[in-house]
């Protein structure tokens, strides 16, 4: 089915999906919104005050900020939302890491791949919500434009970084004064606005993150005041995948320097480098060829690496692990080059560990199931699908890693 919009873009929806109209049950269930600003460091709130989300945590709940799970990079954090699962059990383990199975390097950049689903492991909120009967829509979010289970959002489009955030609220509006039969009860919007900014100045030019944050915060208001005029009962969730941190230039490590194609495979993503002994080649002399290169960063064997919260046991992280020392961060000689003949000397970097609270993100909550001026302390992110699935009448999977009491507080009596 193709529907076009407004702006003349086309919504695709597979043939595939199991709910294209909700059923008579699913139509009597409210609304839930999942609305990810990639990026937004926990403490932006308080720094810049931005007037339409103050308002709707005045009037919602918050969380001190949300711990993402480690590494702490976009697409593993966003399919641990949408699933409840550590990275170690959806399996995706950075935006970019070796499948064992595929004998192949996943990487977000290849759309394809993106696209595959048998890259992604675990349930994720929109497939549950699909298989109640029950219409979903996405305007972008990690896993939603692959196939997983043979599943997709009933709505949904593939990404486009070029898209205007106005053109993301028109449609979701839309979306939500659709009939009942076809009006989705889950959405999930993306907005990579303060991600952006992050990368490009660091979390120092408070000018910068302001003013991009401000123009989002409008661009939010927007969207609270068409869905307050529907008079729907919507719950919105509001998150972040990760924080940000100022990355002096002087002190970014060429992955050149510690690759050799002989030994084994590495496989970089900034702040932590899997490596993959070739084949008959012993771990224990890759460990030590890497032991004797350690300058900036540190070797580690995978289950003694720190930052997990949990002993690693996917295969695809590798055997063995680089961790950068705090202040030092992986990139390539190409675009070390680049940054180095714009004169840039600091840039904005996440993936560390989340004991440093820089890397934390933001959980805000508003609408008829939630509290009204309630706040909780600083909260996993493994916990906010149970949460969505209990406002949704679905049933909790047993096999996830997130638990309901540890955030179910939010929620009113």
């Amino acid at each position: 089915m193709l529907l076009l919009t407004s702006c003349n873009k086309k919504i695709l929806s597979p043939t595939h999906s199991i709910a294209n109209t909700n059923s008579k049950s699913a139509q009597k269930k409210p609304y839930v919104i999942l609305i990810s600003l990639d990026g937004f460091r926990w403490d932006y709130l308080e720094k810049y005050h931005p007037p339409n989300l103050t308002s709707f945590i005045k009037n919602g709940v918050k969380a001190e900020s949300l711990i993402p799970s480690f590494p702490t990079k976009t697409f593993p954090n966003h399919y641990t939302i949408a699933t409840g699962l550590y990275p170690d059990k959806h399996g995706i383990l950075g935006n970019i890491f070796y499948d064992y199975k595929k004998d192949t390097i996943f990487n977000k950049r290849n759309l394809e791949m993106s696209e595959d689903g048998s890259f992604y492991g675990g349930s994720p909120i929109w497939v549950e919500a699909n298989k109640a009967n029950m219409v979903t829509a996405s305007y972008f979010f990690v896993g939603t434009e692959a196939d997983i289970q043979g599943i997709r959002p009933t709505y949904y489009y593939k990404f486009d970084g070029s898209v205007k955030n106005e053109a993301k609220i028109n449609q979701a509006l839309e979306w939500m004064n659709l009939p009942d039969e076809s009006r989705p009860h889950l959405m999930t919007l993306y907005f990579a606005d303060l991600d952006k900014v992050g990368h490009r100045f660091g979390t120092s030019q408070d000018e910068k993150l302001e003013k991009a944050l401000l123009q989002l915060d409008k661009n939010l208001g927007d969207l609270f005041k068409g869905l307050s005029a529907t008079g729907l009962p919507v719950n919105i969730f509001i998150v972040s995948d990760h924080g940000m941190i100022n990355q002096s230039t002087a002190n970014l490590i060429p992955t050149e320097s510690i690759e050799n194609d002989d030994l084994y495979l590495s496989i970089d993503n900034g702040s932590i480098v899997n490596i993959h002994p070739k084949k008959n080649i012993e771990v224990d002399q890759v460990y030590n060829y890497l032991k004797k290169k350690e300058d900036g960063f540190k070797v580690y064997k995978t289950n003694k690496t720190p930052g997990f919260e949990y002993s690693p046991k996917n295969k695809n992280w590798g055997e063995i692990q680089l961790i950068p020392d705090f202040g030092y961060s992986f990139l390539d000689q190409r675009r070390i080059g680049l940054i180095g003949k714009n004169g840039v000397t600091t840039i904005g970097i996440h993936g560390i560990d989340s004991k440093y609270k820089e890397m934390h993100g933001i959980f805000y909550a508003n609408g008829p199931a939630f509290k009204e001026g309630y706040e909780i302390p600083s909260v996993k992110n493994i916990h906010i699908y149970p949460l969505m699935c209990k406002i949704l009448g679905l049933e909790i999977p047993k096999s996830i890693d997130g638990d309901i009491n540890q955030i179910g507080s939010v929620l009113k009596e």
